[in-house]
């Protein structure tokens, strides 16, 4: 009797092994909302992402954590706003002291991600790209890749240097790699292939996660001459054919691993998201003379580093063909890249720490184009904002946003907590988003109920999430 039980217990973990779908997360870095072709640019040529959508779904309402790379990227990982983690802005190299401390941050060894859980549940993990989710890349003072639950990793701290072309500052497991032949996306999706071939080859019964993160198209663009040239008759000069061609690289980049996955016989049951960490940098920035950024928002107001949609709107696109019933479909509802955690742990059957505070929730409704049930509303913090508006909400068909009076921070810390918790909220503003992407219409005057509605709602959930926010110290 007891041999029985103990092979219904394989047979069963057998069983739930079997239905756990591998997961791969594909983030591009500053990719605008309007930079595909399938989300409405005119010349841009993006066939793999299309046949994706085609496949899967759309997401026209589709937020990262954060207006700028590394909150979002911590965000992402964690299912938390990553203020909770203590990471406001990019985070720079830790090779100074600052006096805003911002050489010490980085995401914390005790913060919980998605690999974590996942590893625990059974599944092999990997990343592959930029990491960025600290001060001191590849060192022993600060948690690495592998710390945050990867298997393998094989990453840069932040951009592909000194471009996208033959970068040199990958590093693959804690050991420098040295300068590679090729253009990043590609070098990051061979990494990436490889990887999810060697591990389909040993075991591919165990389900797998796969975090790709693009450093395309941020700059410094580099792009391949041969897709250069065919944008030549349609851009406005070189460099808006090098943005050009270095969104279409990155398309090209994951038919890579799409195809991998379908010869390999997994992608049935392997969910594959792709997005951006956050909006599009656009000529605003640098300027004309000296930038290739090139992205665009369309038809969202702003760019990277604003609180309006453009800021973290981006592009979002679901491939799944086991979990997803209606293919082809375009679905509105807002989701959050916070949203991963809570469902991928789900989908895995991994157990969330009880006592965990995450922001988002299971995004499973929105697979069959129904509304997500949210305890509460997508909310940002971030005190660096280029519009002015450190603060904004989603709360279902509304946005809003809101100023603090104090001056711009990069980080949280000892000698400015004080300035931010006294802080005022002023000059909040309200934009019916379902009805107005652009949020060209205030509508604080037409609806004063409603208004007074957010404004109660922002206070609440901006002071629970300060009061739960990480601040540095010496």
């Amino acid at each position: 009797m007891k041999y029985i039980f103990v092979a219904i217990l394989l047979i069963t973990s057998f069983i739930n092994a079997a239905d756990k779908p591998n997961i791969v997360v594909i983030l591009c870095d500053d990719l605008g909302y309007g930079d595909l072709e399938c989300f409405g640019h005119p010349h841009i040529k993006t066939p793999h992402l299309n046949q994706m959508a085609k496949e899967g779904i759309r997401f026209t309402s589709f937020y990262s954590t954060a207006p700028v790379c590394s909150p979002s990227r911590v965000g992402l990982l964690t299912g938390r706003s990553p203020n909770r983690a203590g990471v406001y802005d990019w985070i720079p190299p830790g090779k100074k002291a600052k006096a805003d401390l911002r050489d010490q941050v980085h995401m914390r060894k005790d913060e919980v991600t998605i690999a974590h859980l996942l590893k625990k549940a059974g599944y092999a993990t990997a990343v592959s790209g930029k990491w960025h989710c600290n001060s001191k890349f590849n060192s022993k003072e600060q948690p690495q890749p592998g710390d945050a639950g990867f298997d393998h990793w094989f990453a840069t701290h932040n951009n592909a240097s000194p471009s996208h072309a033959n970068p040199k500052n990958f590093v693959r497991n804690g050991e420098a790699v040295g300068p590679m032949e090729g253009y990043s996306c590609q070098l990051v999706a061979d990494e990436a292939v490889s990887w999810m071939k060697s591990h389909v080859e040993k075991n591919k019964e165990q389900p797998f996660f796969l975090y790709v993160a693009y450093h395309e198209p941020h700059e410094p663009v580099a792009s391949p001459k041969e897709i250069v040239d065919t944008y030549m008759g349609v851009a406005k000069n070189q460099k808006e054919a090098e943005y050009f061609a270095n969104v279409d690289n990155l398309d090209k980049a994951t038919g890579k691993i799409m195809k991998a996955l379908k010869d390999l016989n997994v992608d049935e049951n392997t969910i594959i998201f792709f997005s951006s960490d956050n909006g599009p940098e656009t000529l605003n920035r640098y300027g004309k003379g000296s930038s290739r950024s090139y992205g665009v928002a369309t038809p969202l107001r702003g760019m990277k580093l604003w609180t309006t949609d453009a800021g973290f709107r981006v592009s979002g696109i679901v491939r799944w063909p086991k979990g997803i019933t209606k293919p082809g479909q375009v679905v509105d509802h807002p989701i959050s890249a916070l949203d991963f955690f809570p469902t991928f742990c789900k989908l895995a059957g991994a157990e969330v720490p009880s006592g965990l505070e995450l922001d988002g929730t299971d995004f499973r409704p929105a697979l069959e184009n129904k509304v997500i049930p949210r305890a509460k509303p997508l909310v940002w913090a971030f005190y660096n904002a280029l519009n002015g508006h450190q603060l904004a909400m989603r709360d279902g068909d509304w946005k809003v946003i809101a100023k603090l009076n104090i001056k711009k921070f990069q980080n949280l810390y000892s000698g400015n907590i004080e300035a931010v918790k006294n802080a005022k909220i002023s000059d909040i503003q309200i934009y019916k988003i379902t009805e107005d992407i652009a949020e060209s219409k205030k509508l604080n005057e037409k609806y004063p109920e409603k208004l007074a509605e957010l404004k109660k709602k922002l206070e609440a959930e901006y002071q629970k999430l300060l009061s739960d926010s990480h601040i540095w110290s010496k």
